[in-house]
């Protein structure tokens, strides 16, 4: 009798469909690469795509279509804007105002993110999540109601009027951040503190304000960037003597050429870049974030 040995082929072919999968899945793999990398490069030329050509034209003298590179190079935009009278008040308005905004938004909002964060009273939820009302419509009209207010109490275009209009754009971020940063805060820590004989003030300077101090310092320079960048209320209550950074852009953009207007908007992101850059480890790194769901 004679016997048929059918293994050689069965494991022929289980070896042919290995390789096949192996190719199927090898090309998957590209495929899925090519495309993450398509994505990527999509990606940055959507985001560092406007700001190559913005510091282009910041120095560039001559540059026509279809050009891909400005025909002629030159830096006197830059001394036109860095030297010019009107525009160097702008600067140091800016920077006078966006300080004491801060600083009062401070003052304002911190003990009430600590109320929001270790006191449970009534209606804390709705005052809490009423806050956003500020940024959930339009503002114009808000500032219109505003204006009139202020108009009223002889505040219209006077340094404190636009201190007051651009207090809305902090008490958002003055008020959540904190919160969460002292809703953050373990409770043990502080009832530990008091064990051992801390009072109330003491456990709040030793142990509560030093580890919400992170989150802190974010809210502080997102309020001051929130600040520095509000353009509509200032123009409205503010104008014509108090012209900050973000309203001179208008007038930049609409009386000189192009290559004046990028300059400035560089010079009007150098801070924003700069403050972000030393909050970046504590907003990409979710240090704030164990702090929200207790909301």
């Amino acid at each position: 009798m004679s016997i048929i040995n059918i293994s050689g082929p069965r494991r022929e072919k289980s070896a042919v469909a290995q390789v096949r999968a192996g190719t199927q899945a090898g090309a998957s793999r590209l495929a899925k690469g090519i495309g993450l990398a398509l994505l990527l490069i999509a990606l940055g030329l959507f985001i560092l795509g406007p700001l190559i050509t913005l510091f282009m034209w910041a120095f560039s003298k001559a540059w026509f279509y279809p050009a891909l590179l400005p025909q002629a190079w030159t830096l006197s935009w830059w001394q036109q804007i860095l030297l010019n009278d009107e525009i160097g008040h702008s600067i140091i308005l800016s920077f006078t105002i966006s300080p004491v905004v801060t600083l009062l938004s401070a003052v304002i909002c911190l003990p009430a993110a600590y109320a929001f964060a270790r006191y449970d009273f009534p209606g804390r939820r709705t005052f809490l999540v009423s806050l956003f009302a500020t940024n959930a419509f339009p503002k114009m009209g808000l500032y219109i109601t505003m204006a009139g207010l202020l108009y009223a109490f002889g505040l219209m275009d006077t340094f404190w009027g636009v201190v007051v209009v651009q207090l809305l754009s902090t008490i958002v971020i003055m008020t959540w951040i904190p919160s969460a940063a002292f809703a953050a805060v373990p409770r043990q820590l502080e009832e530990a503190a008091r064990d051992v004989g801390a009072g109330l003030w003491t456990t709040f300077w030793k142990v509560t304000l030093p580890m919400a101090l992170p989150g802190i310092l974010v809210a502080l320079i997102l309020a001051f960037l929130a600040s520095l960048d509000e353009a509509q209320g200032t123009f409205l209550v503010g104008s014509p003597d108090y012209i900050t950074m973000p309203v001179q852009m208008y007038t930049l953009v609409s009386n000189y050429p192009q290559q004046a207007a990028a300059v400035f908007s560089i010079v009007l992101s150098i801070p924003s870049f700069v403050l972000l850059l030393l909050v970046r480890r504590y907003i990409i790194g979710g240090a704030l974030a164990a702090g929200f769901h207790l909301h």
